[in-house]
């Protein structure tokens, strides 16, 4: 079973039906007991830092999904997703993340560029020895994906980055380590690669 957290932040819809294409036990849940079952679990996020926090800890779900971290089993943060598994945000100063990374999420520093950071870009994909699941295997060099964001991981352990882009500066794109991936794009928006992005969770 694949648990899709729903802590009331977004409209999860267009999440729950990619995964359903590559899995027929996909579960959109607010219940820890489902998630604490499950095989694997994504973690979505829109909208600002601080707001995905709050309501995420008013859902009760953050112990869950961290032992679910601790557990072993693969985890998958997408866009906002990935920032609250930082420490903190520059976008919501005062407001801990989770901490499942160390390090701060930035601001995308692109003066010359439009911010929010909206559209295709190409990724660079690293390869890293120490993520359990490759969510770039099989697909082509420097594939294009679809980004929705002003805010930025910078990692303290650069090892862990897996993806770059470029938008005005070098951008982490997503990150891993054993257990736990995700992408700072929307692999549910980025038609074919992303969907491939998406059978190597599920099926990996």
């Amino acid at each position: 079973m694949i648990a899709i957290v729903d802590y009331g932040v977004g409209n999860l819809y267009s999440v729950e039906k990619a995964f359903a294409r590559f899995s027929s036990d996909v579960v959109l849940t607010h219940e820890a007991e489902i998630i604490d079952k499950a095989d694997k679990v994504v973690l979505p996020g829109v909208g600002a830092f601080g707001d995905c926090m709050k309501n995420f800890k008013a859902s009760g779900l953050v112990d869950a999904v961290l032992r679910a971290v601790k557990s072993g089993k693969p985890v998958m943060g997408i866009c906002v997703g990935l920032q609250i598994m930082f420490e903190g945000s520059d976008e919501s100063p005062g407001v801990a993340g989770l901490g499942i990374f160390k390090g701060r999420v930035r601001k995308i520093n692109a003066p010359e560029l439009k911010i929010p950071h909206m559209g295709w870009n190409s990724l660079t994909v690293k390869e890293n020895a120490s993520v359990n699941i490759d969510l770039f295997k099989n697909i082509r060099e420097n594939p294009y994906v679809y980004f929705v964001h002003s805010y930025y991981a910078v990692p303290e352990d650069k090892s862990v980055i897996t993806a770059k882009t470029v938008y005005g500066e070098e951008i982490t794109a997503a990150v891993g380590k054993d257990n736990v991936i995700a992408t700072q794009f929307h692999p549910e928006k980025s038609g074919d690669i992303g969907l491939s992005i998406i059978k190597n969770f599920v099926e990996g």
